[in-house]
Protein backbone atom coordinates (compact mmCIF):
# COMPACT_ATOMS: atom_id res chain seq x y z
CA UNK A 1 0.00 0.00 0.00
CA UNK A 2 0.97 3.26 -1.05
CA UNK A 3 0.14 7.19 -0.57
CA UNK A 4 -0.79 8.59 -4.01
CA UNK A 5 -2.18 12.46 -4.71
CA UNK A 6 -5.30 12.62 -5.29
CA UNK A 7 -5.28 12.54 -8.89
CA UNK A 8 -8.13 12.00 -11.88
CA UNK A 9 -6.44 8.58 -12.85
CA UNK A 10 -7.43 7.20 -9.22
CA UNK A 11 -11.24 9.31 -9.07
CA UNK A 12 -12.84 6.33 -10.50
CA UNK A 13 -12.10 4.11 -7.35
CA UNK A 14 -12.29 7.16 -5.03
CA UNK A 15 -15.74 7.89 -6.40
CA UNK A 16 -16.79 3.77 -6.43
CA UNK A 17 -15.96 3.82 -3.02
CA UNK A 18 -18.33 6.67 -2.32
CA UNK A 19 -20.94 5.12 -4.22
CA UNK A 20 -20.62 1.83 -1.54
CA UNK A 21 -20.79 3.82 1.02
CA UNK A 22 -17.21 4.84 2.36
CA UNK A 23 -17.19 8.43 3.34
CA UNK A 24 -13.75 10.04 4.46
CA UNK A 25 -15.24 12.26 6.85
CA UNK A 26 -15.63 9.34 9.72
CA UNK A 27 -18.03 12.03 11.51
CA UNK A 28 -20.51 13.55 8.56
CA UNK A 29 -20.49 9.80 7.07
CA UNK A 30 -23.12 9.52 3.86
CA UNK A 31 -23.85 13.47 4.22
CA UNK A 32 -20.41 14.21 3.63
CA UNK A 33 -20.03 11.26 1.00
CA UNK A 34 -23.01 12.70 -0.65
CA UNK A 35 -21.49 16.15 -0.80
CA UNK A 36 -18.17 15.05 -2.16
CA UNK A 37 -20.09 12.81 -5.21
CA UNK A 38 -22.32 16.11 -5.71
CA UNK A 39 -18.71 18.24 -5.97
CA UNK A 40 -16.80 15.86 -8.47
CA UNK A 41 -20.55 15.55 -10.99
CA UNK A 42 -20.14 19.54 -11.02
CA UNK A 43 -16.42 19.66 -11.32
CA UNK A 44 -13.94 16.63 -11.14
CA UNK A 45 -11.04 18.98 -11.54
CA UNK A 46 -12.40 21.44 -9.27
CA UNK A 47 -12.78 18.75 -6.80
CA UNK A 48 -9.61 17.08 -7.19
CA UNK A 49 -7.75 20.91 -7.06
CA UNK A 50 -9.79 21.45 -3.59
CA UNK A 51 -7.59 18.06 -1.82
CA UNK A 52 -4.17 19.92 -2.16
CA UNK A 53 -4.83 23.26 -0.42
CA UNK A 54 -1.55 24.54 1.37
CA UNK A 55 -2.81 28.06 1.51
CA UNK A 56 -6.17 27.56 3.06
CA UNK A 57 -8.24 29.02 -0.03
CA UNK A 58 -10.66 26.57 -0.12
CA UNK A 59 -14.39 26.48 1.10
CA UNK A 60 -15.15 26.85 4.72
CA UNK A 61 -15.35 23.25 6.87
CA UNK A 62 -19.03 22.46 7.52
CA UNK A 63 -19.01 20.91 11.24
CA UNK A 64 -21.52 17.76 11.94
CA UNK A 65 -23.52 20.61 13.50
CA UNK A 66 -23.77 22.43 10.23
CA UNK A 67 -21.93 25.42 11.54
CA UNK A 68 -18.88 26.68 8.89
CA UNK A 69 -15.51 27.11 10.21
CA UNK A 70 -12.31 28.76 8.34
CA UNK A 71 -10.54 26.10 6.29
CA UNK A 72 -7.03 25.41 7.60
CA UNK A 73 -4.28 24.59 5.16
CA UNK A 74 -3.79 20.86 4.86
CA UNK A 75 -4.12 17.91 2.59
CA UNK A 76 -5.43 14.49 1.47
CA UNK A 77 -3.61 11.62 0.30
CA UNK A 78 -5.16 8.68 -0.92
CA UNK A 79 -4.07 5.17 0.16
CA UNK A 80 -3.87 2.48 -3.04
CA UNK A 81 -2.74 -0.83 -3.20
CA UNK A 82 -3.69 -1.08 -7.02
CA UNK A 83 -7.01 0.36 -6.04
CA UNK A 84 -8.26 3.01 -3.89
CA UNK A 85 -8.41 1.84 -0.49
CA UNK A 86 -9.40 4.65 1.82
CA UNK A 87 -7.76 8.28 2.84
CA UNK A 88 -5.46 10.27 5.11
CA UNK A 89 -5.72 13.55 5.26
CA UNK A 90 -2.99 16.17 7.30
CA UNK A 91 -3.88 20.19 8.28
CA UNK A 92 -2.09 22.50 10.37
CA UNK A 93 -2.07 26.23 11.21
CA UNK A 94 1.19 28.27 10.38
CA UNK A 95 3.58 29.04 12.43
CA UNK A 96 2.42 27.14 15.31
CA UNK A 97 1.73 23.49 16.26
CA UNK A 98 -2.12 24.20 18.17
CA UNK A 99 -4.81 23.87 16.59
CA UNK A 100 -8.27 25.64 17.01
CA UNK A 101 -10.92 24.10 18.99
CA UNK A 102 -13.07 22.77 16.25
CA UNK A 103 -10.32 20.71 14.71
CA UNK A 104 -9.87 17.42 16.31
CA UNK A 105 -6.57 16.75 15.50
CA UNK A 106 -3.59 17.07 12.93
CA UNK A 107 -4.35 14.13 11.13
CA UNK A 108 -7.54 11.54 10.22
CA UNK A 109 -8.02 8.85 8.04
CA UNK A 110 -10.41 6.52 6.84
CA UNK A 111 -10.24 2.86 4.91
CA UNK A 112 -12.96 1.70 3.32
CA UNK A 113 -14.80 -1.60 4.99
CA UNK A 114 -13.62 -4.05 2.34
CA UNK A 115 -9.40 -3.53 2.97
CA UNK A 116 -10.01 -3.16 6.51
CA UNK A 117 -7.70 -5.14 9.04
CA UNK A 118 -4.72 -5.32 6.21
CA UNK A 119 -2.59 -2.48 8.06
CA UNK A 120 -3.39 -0.09 5.24
CA UNK A 121 -4.13 2.77 8.20
CA UNK A 122 -1.03 1.96 10.68
CA UNK A 123 1.23 2.09 7.02
CA UNK A 124 -0.63 5.37 5.69
CA UNK A 125 -0.26 7.04 8.92
CA UNK A 126 3.92 5.66 9.29
CA UNK A 127 3.97 7.19 5.33
CA UNK A 128 2.30 10.67 6.43
CA UNK A 129 4.27 11.77 9.56
CA UNK A 130 7.47 12.39 7.59
CA UNK A 131 5.73 15.16 5.61
CA UNK A 132 3.92 16.61 8.98
CA UNK A 133 7.75 16.93 9.77
CA UNK A 134 8.83 18.43 7.24
CA UNK A 135 5.81 21.22 7.62
CA UNK A 136 8.12 22.22 11.28
CA UNK A 137 5.50 20.69 13.62
CA UNK A 138 7.32 19.33 16.40
CA UNK A 139 4.49 16.77 16.76
CA UNK A 140 0.62 16.14 15.38
CA UNK A 141 -2.18 15.10 17.39
CA UNK A 142 -4.80 12.76 16.80
CA UNK A 143 -7.77 11.58 17.99
CA UNK A 144 -10.07 8.89 18.68
CA UNK A 145 -13.20 7.66 19.82
CA UNK A 146 -12.78 6.08 23.38
CA UNK A 147 -14.77 2.92 21.93
CA UNK A 148 -12.59 3.28 18.30
CA UNK A 149 -9.83 0.52 19.58
CA UNK A 150 -8.79 0.17 15.82
CA UNK A 151 -7.64 3.46 15.51
CA UNK A 152 -5.93 3.91 18.70
CA UNK A 153 -4.02 1.34 17.83
CA UNK A 154 -2.77 2.77 14.98
CA UNK A 155 -2.12 5.47 16.16
CA UNK A 156 -0.11 4.21 19.00
CA UNK A 157 1.84 1.91 16.28
CA UNK A 158 3.16 4.87 15.27
CA UNK A 159 4.49 5.74 18.31
CA UNK A 160 1.15 7.99 19.93
CA UNK A 161 1.30 8.45 23.59
CA UNK A 162 -2.26 9.34 25.30
CA UNK A 163 -2.45 13.08 26.62
CA UNK A 164 -6.27 13.06 27.20
CA UNK A 165 -9.61 11.57 27.04
CA UNK A 166 -11.85 14.68 26.94
CA UNK A 167 -15.42 15.57 25.92
CA UNK A 168 -15.79 15.86 22.01
CA UNK A 169 -15.91 19.74 21.61
CA UNK A 170 -19.07 21.65 20.88
CA UNK A 171 -20.23 20.87 16.90
CA UNK A 172 -19.74 17.32 17.21
CA UNK A 173 -22.16 14.09 18.50
CA UNK A 174 -21.50 14.03 22.18
CA UNK A 175 -19.37 11.77 23.77
CA UNK A 176 -15.82 11.22 24.68
CA UNK A 177 -12.51 11.39 23.12
CA UNK A 178 -8.94 9.89 23.97
CA UNK A 179 -6.15 12.51 22.12
CA UNK A 180 -2.66 11.10 21.32
CA UNK A 181 0.24 12.50 20.67
CA UNK A 182 3.25 12.07 18.25
CA UNK A 183 6.34 13.62 18.69
CA UNK A 184 8.35 14.17 15.28
CA UNK A 185 11.45 15.08 16.55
Amino acid sequence: MKLVWPSSDHLPGHLNALERGWSPDTVRGEEAAREIRDKIAANAAGYLASLVDREAKGDPVKLPDSRVVTRLPGYYRWLWDGEFCGSINFRWQQGTPELPPTCLGHIGYSVVPWKRRKGYATEALRQLLPEAKAEGLPYVEITANVDNVPSQKVIVANGGVLVERVPKPPGYPPGEMVRFRIALT
